[in-house]
């Protein structure tokens, strides 16, 4: 087959991916492997030699889309599997294209990593021999640019050169990085000068400049707002950078994104206007500006200082434009707003240093209170919910000392003796009673729907510690919070009017 123009043939292949029936014929079976090397190093040398790719190209590319991690077969977002993220969604099908090119079955090029790997390798071996590569030129990594970007699946130059910049970038710098079953790989740092033809950058963002622009499809949102801007709703991609600006393009995904941060260096891109409104968080829509962080939750490798520092500036941002205070009841998790089920951001996500980046402080800041749910804390316990717990205490005046998240002795001496003062069963345990006296402790005034405030706020953190389910604590007396006011009068058996008069502060500040 002649050459194809490297740029010319990446650009073609942007579009819907046309699968290859021609099978990939191996160079060479793969050598035996040196005894230093882990599984997964082994699988990368193996698949390298078979299919004439460059094994630390191959590397790069599956540190950059997943950290190595095959997350147990399951899917990404954008419907991307296994360490090197072969796809099988409406409009991209690399795990049927591998599947084709190397004999093995979808089940395993999705649950086994060496069969993952050999399918990456297959498909970029694909992707060369229809651009026309030659064997000197496949030893080349800095040749393989375009078709990296072609690998990205992304109809979009600007996506495609985002895709394979950040690989290239990863090949620059060099890796280290955890595979499954703990396995260390390294991979050097090296000189690239990749060919980037034709594939021109994204443009600036109308609304961050610091932030490139590289709009989602006008299927995946809508068109101006119903409410005003309100809150900053904080996500996690379950999948990477690049990966997650081509499935917002992509008109099946249905859903978007106003800007998502890489993990590497905190560079941003603008997908959807503040002005319009993003799918991304349901009842958090109308009112939410939504950021997705390059990640998965189960993994806090993706979670670095760049990437907070640079969310960190966007949100502070948002918030000083829109008068959004900044504090956790404004500026909230996906799993925090009503009527999702999503887990993002997750356990990893740090809030006391992300929140402390959007103050502008380094040490200190405002005490957490808002938490999706409240831990049972006793002696020993740590973190941020028993920093809330030592705050709460003080400003009742029972004295939990230093506020430093250390469950110890004075803490339990305070707990117990506010459990004495409000007739509670005085074991020095914070459990839901104690919890619930504690978070709506204050005054008590008469509340109802159309209400706000910090009163709002406490009975809602309250609420959701009595009936251990997430009440948003905005400050905003809305439907929701409303339905939980009767769902507590009910289990409760006082009068059920969905108003929060004597009746109902008394048993929330008792711990009923």
């Amino acid at each position: 087959m002649p050459r194809i123009p490297l740029a010319r043939a990446a650009l073609a292949g942007l579009g819907t991916l046309a699968v290859i029936a021609a099978a990939v014929q191996p160079v060479s079976a793969a050598p035996r492997a040196e005894r230093a090397e882990g599984p997964v190093a082994h699988a990368f040398s193996g698949a390298a030699a078979e299919y004439g790719v460059p094994r630390d190209l191959l590397i790069a590319l599956g540190y950059s889309e997943t950290h190595l991690d095959g997350h147990h077969g399951l899917p990404s977002q954008a419907g991307g599997y296994g360490v090197m993220h072969l796809v099988s969604n409406p409009d991209q099908h690399t795990l049927e294209l591998a599947s084709r090119l190397t004999g093995d079955t979808a089940r395993e090029l999705r649950t086994d990593t060496a069969a993952n790997i050999r399918g990456g390798a297959a498909v970029l071996r694909s992707y060369a021999d229809h651009a026309g590569l030659s064997t000197a030129e496949r030893r080349d990594t800095d040749a393989w640019y375009p078709l990296l970007a072609r690998y990205g699946g992304a109809t979009d130059p600007a996506t495609a050169r985002l895709y394979a910049d950040t690989v290239y970038t990863f090949l620059a710098k060099g890796v280290t990085a955890r595979a499954e079953g703990g396995e260390k790989l390294a991979l050097p740092a090296r000189e690239v000068a990749p060919e980037r033809g034709s594939l021109a950058p994204a443009a600036q963002s109308p609304d961050y400049p610091s932030a490139l622009w590289v709009p989602a499809n006008a299927a995946n949102y809508a068109v101006g707002r119903t409410a005003a801007i309100s809150k900053v709703v904080i996500h996690v991609t379950e999948g990477s950078y690049a990966g997650t600006i081509s499935w917002f393009q992509n008109p099946s995904a249905q859903v978007s994104a106003h800007y998502v941060v890489r993990s590497s260096d905190g560079q941003i891109t603008q997908m959807v206007r503040e002005k319009d409104t993003a799918w991304h968080a349901r009842s958090g829509n109308a009112t939410g500006v939504g950021i997705e962080h390059e990640g998965y939750i189960d993994n806090p490798s993706w979670f670095t200082d760049a990437m907070y520092r640079s969310s960190a500036a966007l949100t502070a941002s948002i918030c000083a434009r829109y008068g959004i205070p900044k504090d956790r009841a404004h500026i909230v998790g996906h799993s925090e707003v009503p009527g999702n089920d999503h887990t993002d951001p997750g356990p990893n996500w740090n809030w006391t240093y992300y929140m402390q980046l959007v103050g502008g402080s380094t040490g200190g800041g405002e005490v957490q209170l808002s938490f999706p749910s409240y831990d049972t804390l006793r002696s020993g316990s740590t973190g941020a919910q028993v920093s809330a717990a030592q705050s709460l205490l003080n400003a009742q005046g029972f004295d939990a000392g230093t506020v430093d998240g250390s469950f110890g002795t004075k803490t339990a001496s305070a707990v117990t003796a506010f459990q004495k003062a409000r007739g509670l069963g005085a074991d020095g345990v914070v459990g839901a009673r104690t919890w619930t006296a504690l978070l709506s402790a204050g005054t008590t005034p008469a509340l109802s729907q159309g209400s706000t405030g910090a009163a709002v706020q406490r009975l809602q953190r309250a609420l959701t510690a009595a009936l251990g389910r997430t009440i948003t604590a905005d400050g905003d007396f809305g439907p929701g919070t409303q339905q939980a006011v009767r769902d507590y009068q009910t289990s409760r058996s006082l009068g059920v009017d969905g108003q929060v008069g004597p009746a109902t502060w008394g048993a929330l500040q008792a711990g009923r």
